[in-house]
């Protein structure tokens, strides 16, 4: 954790709309005049696309059926853990970006699929915030999320989450059903290993719960949505969290536990704005107190 330049984690499996609470913090960054560096974490992974699908085929040939994005052996933890440990103590660190399609490709002349070169952050952003598979992932060797000042989870309930990778996978990206299942099963060892821990190590969970059947979720023909569903928010530490306010704020909403907020799923980002704004603006005031007390010793 840093008090001068703070982090913020957000970790989600693909197809778990990590994308969409993005857009949500980047509207409070706005709002509260918040310079924030955005990184992907698909800017970790270590195989580009045409080398992740060879690295598949020789970890299929040597009988290793489990070898997913997921997983160590396609990410780089170490610099992922590096970013964050240098930009808590210096304000920077080395990035690059992973090119998904043409349109992003494009202003770089590279081909989709391909990664920038590494470069380093600008020095004059208030706050680094992350959205990926592993901000708060913790191995043998690494341990990303003690970095982070925030760590934020979203979670659907597993068939909601492959019924959106399913509907993703087909629609944007012109993969058959068949294709995506069968992704979902190879990365199912990673998950139980690697995704499901994290979530025991974030400040605040977001899983969404939808009230119609997802039963059999390979033939489901549309996704549930945000009113077809609840929002399960979780506080790893209630204390500080003026809950009466909430339950007042989002209307229909109750608490399950001493640190479970249940609201109706449309109100996910009102949830958000109205549970990070005040935590942001403390990160904030904190960072603006130890950065002028670092210049007065100076």
């Amino acid at each position: 954790m840093s008090r001068r330049h703070p982090i913020i984690s957000v970790t989600g499996s693909s197809g778990a709309g990590t994308t969409s609470v993005m857009r949500t913090f980047a509207q409070i960054f706005r709002r509260e005049e918040v310079r924030a560096a955005f990184v992907e974490g698909d800017s970790f992974h270590r195989y580009d696309r045409v080398a992740m699908k060879a690295a598949m085929a020789a970890a299929h040939e040597r009988g290793d059926h489990a070898f997913s994005h997921f997983g160590p052996e396609a990410n780089l933890f170490d610099e992922l853990e590096e970013l964050f440990r240098t930009y808590g103590e210096t304000g920077t660190g080395k990035i690059r970006k992973y090119l998904h399609d043409d349109v992003e490709a494009a202003p770089y002349g590279q081909q989709p699929g391909t990664f920038t070169p590494w470069e380093s952050l600008a020095s004059d952003t208030d706050v680094l915030f992350y959205e990926g598979l592993h901000g708060a992932i913790r191995t043998g060797t690494v341990d990303v999320g003690r970095h982070a000042d925030l760590r934020i989870g979203v979670v659907p309930v597993l068939n909601l989450e492959w019924i959106q990778k399913l509907h993703r996978d087909k629609g944007a990206r012109g993969y058959t059903s068949d294709a995506v299942t069968e992704t979902i099963l190879r990365r199912m060892p990673d998950y139980v290993n690697y995704m499901c821990p994290q979530f025991s190590n974030t400040d605040v969970n977001f899983q969404r719960v939808p009230v119609v059947d997802t039963s059999n979720p390979f033939i489901s023909r549309s996704i549930p949505t945000a009113d077809e569903s609840m929002l399960i928010i979780r506080f790893r530490d209630p204390h500080g969290i003026d809950f009466p306010y909430l339950l007042s704020m989002l209307h229909d909403s109750f608490m399950s536990r001493a640190n479970t907020v249940v609201c109706p799923g449309g109100k996910m980002e009102l949830a958000m704005q109205l549970i990070f704004t005040p935590m942001i603006r403390r990160l904030m005031e904190r960072s603006h107190v130890e950065l002028a007390a670092g210049n007065r010793r100076q």
